[in-house]
């Protein structure tokens, strides 16, 4: 029987075998990757920035359910308990804002630079924007710009919020974690040392986007838990950068219970 012959009927007895019962014939898979939500565009930043209006107006009329519905995250817990006691000083409403857009599509933050500098998060939950931290005040030069970074740098700065709770749960400093002098995190570990307070993050999230000077805008919050049943929230914005040092551009610390 001539070889190609040959060749032909055991090609057709495989195929028949696969086809009655034999082992299962893998197909490519086709179904396309759900896609990734796209970046937030500075268009979609300005409309949600907008959004502080609505609350600036809920926390007047002290429509404490209105507040509840326009925050997320630290700014629900805080804002929720300030809303059914008193309007507590709220600060005035934030303008000429700069966007600092992540690759991430459901988060960006917002550089407010009156009536003096500081950050808000804004979070997409549930298909609407939410103010989900605010103002965090920044006394020194902020970071305002996104960039490119290698994602070496980018993996060691989403550490930034575990170094933050052993740096605040080690006084004695064995785990060698530091910060220069005049970092606010330098006097929030002599209160939480004073007065024994227990320290946890606030949320699991890393929240990083890489800026100019190849360093990371960090943002990451912590519960600190008193005797007596007080409970205060802490939001920082930190740079991370080579060597990885880190510095606190600057915190916002409140009451939360």
């Amino acid at each position: 029987m001539p070889l190609r012959l040959l060749a032909l009927i055991l090609a057709l007895l495989t195929a028949g075998c696969g086809a009655t019962g034999g082992a299962p014939v893998l197909q490519e898979d086709r179904t396309p990757a759900p896609a990734a939500a796209p970046r937030v565009d500075p268009a979609t930043a300005e409309q949600a920035f907008s959004l502080l209006r609505q609350l600036d107006g809920a926390w007047q009329r002290r429509d404490c359910a209105a507040v509840r519905e326009l925050t997320t995250w630290a700014e629900r817990t805080l804002d929720g308990r300030a809303c059914q006691a008193t309007r507590n000083g709220r600060p005035a409403r934030p303008a000429d804002p700069v966007y600092v857009l992540p690759d991430a599509g459901d988060w960006f933050a917002a550089l407010a630079r009156e009536p003096s500098p500081a950050y808000y998060l804004f979070f997409l939950e549930d298909g609407r924007w939410r103010l989900g931290a605010g103002p965090v005040p920044v006394p020194g030069e902020p970071a305002r710009e996104a960039a490119e970074a290698p994602e070496s740098l980018v993996r060691q700065a989403r550490l930034v919020p575990q170094r933050h709770l052993t740096y605040l749960t080690d006084p004695a400093g064995v785990a060698g974690e530091r910060f220069p002098a005049g970092d606010p995190l330098r006097g929030l570990l002599k209160d939480v040392t004073a007065n024994r307070a227990d320290v946890e993050l606030f949320g699991t999230r890393t929240l990083a986007i890489p800026v100019a000077a190849g360093s990371v805008l960090v943002f990451d919050a912590l519960r600190l838990a008193y005797q007596g049943g007080r409970t205060d929230l802490v939001v920082m914005a930190s740079l991370f950068g080579t060597g990885s040092r880190i510095r606190t551009l600057g915190l916002r610390r409140a009451r939360a219970s």
